[in-house]
């Protein structure tokens, strides 16, 4: 991968060449927009990092956001630098916004600032690169060596370094919200915030004012002004998850902010501008949705300038061991244990169909690791998890796994754990206490608090 320098100062462009070369990298030089236009065109997938001068001579036809424009429209993986001897900050928003990974004046350009340059632009083969993109992905939440999910890495930091919008579509479970995060981290807007809109808990009446925010008097109860979620995000990225659950009346409500990026709050005549990147995701078919007329098509031209699908786990049953390790190894190091989930407890999980994807593999594993007194992890003992209908033991698949808050989800594995134990244990409450290392007393509380009835465990 090269370095491509287009400037009309000769001088300049031959320092830069020299240095850029003495760390290690090749270079491509042009004096003319037009030269550098027609080698993009013909050489984009050589290009690593592209540095382009703002102002050009006079008998050029180009200037250098022209040239950004040009390679953010038809080549936005390439990562886009802009320099300049006569730096304004009008400019630089204005080359950031067109999606520049950063506006550098000449003046403070040396050796070490360059290299500096290169390597925050993911320069190096980080992109080529199975073992960085694993790294990457894991350091993120994402638990892969599958081939569909390191193509999908690739593709979360060729967009992510964009400021293009990206909708991530996929079935439920499968972890959009995590590449969602991936997505802003490989961005130059990952030292701002993500804000999550979760769409189907916001109320209609309230979408307006959450996202917008209101002035005071703006509607009975707004005793006071209030910014919206916009504002939150201003700088970062909004990540609306579950748009597809967006009513047809509401949708139009974001066109002229994902377009133009302007808002006005609720009650207000004034317009804000905000400098917002958009991330969407939904588990619903969009385009059908259109063809039925429950979808705007303005709204997801808009959002979808680039898409990310994500691979059920039936598709990618490679990462499933990974995924379950990974699991077991955050429990044992939690609670001090030693539980694993040996080759044909992992074969059999591997045959499952998963229809909750990485969400319900993930539950089950917590599930078994929490409430199994034994170290070794059977079939037995994922099956009875995994088939058993009621809602203490078909916890991974039931409306808890997803809806619950952390307190209900706790309690449920703690029910779980206790009569796991007092079956263990024949019913006996002394010794179920002794095991969980809690008092007798304490455990007559949590039997009480749960409903539970000790007496069925005692053997006849």
């Amino acid at each position: 991968m090269e370095v491509l320098i287009v400037d009309d100062n000769i001088e300049f462009c031959s320092t830069m060449e020299d240095i850029v070369k003495s760390l290690d990298y090749s270079t491509k030089v042009f004096n003319h927009t037009q030269n550098a236009m027609n080698y993009i065109k013909e050489k984009s997938t050589e290009i690593g990092l592209a540095l382009f001068d703002i102002e050009f001579a006079k008998n050029d036809p180009w200037s250098g956001i022209d040239l950004l424009e040009f390679v953010h429209r038809e080549h936005p993986t390439i990562p886009v630098v802009m320099i300049s001897g006569k730096g304004t900050i009008s400019t630089a928003v204005k080359a950031t916004k067109l999606g520049a990974l950063n506006f550098i004046e000449k003046s403070i350009l040396n050796k070490d600032k360059i290299k500096e340059v290169l390597e925050s632009s993911f320069l190096k083969s980080f992109a080529e690169d199975d073992e960085e993109i694993r790294k990457f992905l894991l350091a993120n939440g994402i638990i892969t060596n599958s081939k569909p999910m390191l193509e999908l890495g690739r593709n979360i930091i060729r967009f992510g370094r964009t400021d293009l919008n990206v909708l991530i579509t996929g079935e439920t479970g499968t972890g959009k919200r995590l590449v969602a995060k991936a997505l802003q981290m490989a961005s130059r807007r990952n030292r701002y915030p993500i804000i999550t809109v979760d769409i189907p808990n916001i109320p209609h009446d309230l979408f307006q004012s959450e996202l917008f925010g209101h002035i005071k008097g703006a509607y009975s109860g707004a005793v006071e002004s209030k910014k919206g979620l916009f504002h939150e995000a201003n700088h970062g990225t909004m990540f609306m998850d579950e748009i597809g659950d967006l009513s047809l009346d509401l949708q139009s409500n974001l066109f002229i902010p994902v377009d133009e990026k302007v808002i006005r709050r609720v009650g207000s005549v004034q317009t804000e501008e905000i400098d917002v990147r958009f991330i969407s995701a939904t588990d619903r078919d969009l385009v059908r949705m259109m063809d039925e007329g429950k979808f705007r098509e303005q709204l997801y031209h808009r959002l979808r300038e680039c898409e990310i699908n994500i691979p059920p786990l039936k598709d990618r049953k490679d990462d499933i061991p990974a995924i379950v390790n990974h699991y077991v190894q955050i429990h044992n190091q939690d609670y001090d244990d030693n539980k694993y989930f040996p080759q044909p407890t992992l074969d059999f999980l591997m045959d499952k169909e998963w229809k909750g994807n990485v969400r319900e593999l993930a539950s089950v594993v917590k599930v078994a690791a929490q409430t199994i007194n034994e170290e070794e992890i059977k079939i037995s003992h994922v099956d009875k998890i995994i088939n058993t209908q009621s809602r203490s033991q078909n916890y991974a698949n039931s409306s808890l796994g997803s809806n619950a808050t952390l307190k209900e989800e706790l309690a449920e594995v703690d029910r779980i754990k206790i009569e796991n134990t007092l079956r263990d244990n024949n019913g006996n409450v002394s010794k179920s206490a002794a095991k969980l290392q809690i008092s007798r007393e304490t455990l007559h509380i949590k039997i009480r608090k749960y409903g539970i009835d000790a007496q069925k465990y005692r053997k006849k």
